[in-house]
């Protein structure tokens, strides 16, 4: 089964993270199939970008959100 979640990026104690589709056996920063955003929650307006229409296209073939995702992009 496919899923979008976060990968963690930066160095110790300055998280980035990248919003991603990957198989939900794949590590957590393992490999996956598509980049669709970022969020920075170090940033003053902890920043978040995603594509929307990427991101319904993957929900609507069945890929399945992780509960930080939906929590981060239900705002």
């Amino acid at each position: 089964m496919t899923t979008i979640r976060m990968t963690r990026m930066g160095r110790k104690k300055r998280p980035f993270y990248r919003i991603v589709v990957t198989d939900s056996r794949k590590r957590r920063d393992g490999g996956w199939i598509e980049s669709i955003g970022h969020y920075n929650p170090v940033s003053a307006d902890k920043e978040l970008v995603i594509d929307k229409e990427r991101l319904n296209y993957w929900i609507s073939v069945g890929a399945q959100m992780s509960d930080t995702v939906k929590k981060i992009t239900s705002k």
